[in-house]
């Protein structure tokens, strides 16, 4: 069974709710504005897990980008286009 980290007891409030401390957010890694599960289990627990996040189309900027790799502006990309079209390049497949 794995090493389980104590964490300190939290109180509930009137309204139901309890805080969790920024260790375990961290640990889960969870950011203000992210959203939690909490599933049932069959022994009485519960667990608790960062929610998938869903994004933003700006979190697919940067990710085909490739350290030493190469730096094209649209200018570049729209012209290797063209002379792809026009058979200006050599199939080496």
């Amino acid at each position: 069974m794995p090493y389980i980290y104590p964490m300190n007891a939290l109180t509930v409030t009137a309204k139901g709710q309890v805080t969790l401390r920024k260790e375990a957010l961290r640990h889960l890694g969870i950011k203000p504005g992210d959203k939690v599960t909490v599933d049932k289990l069959p022994d009485g627990k519960l667990e608790l897990k960062a929610a998938p996040r869903t994004g933003h189309i700006s979190d697919i900027f940067g990710c085909l980008k490739k350290p030493g790799g190469p730096h094209l502006t649209i200018e570049e990309m729209n012209d290797i286009i063209e002379r792809g079209w026009a058979g200006e390049f050599e199939d080496n497949g």
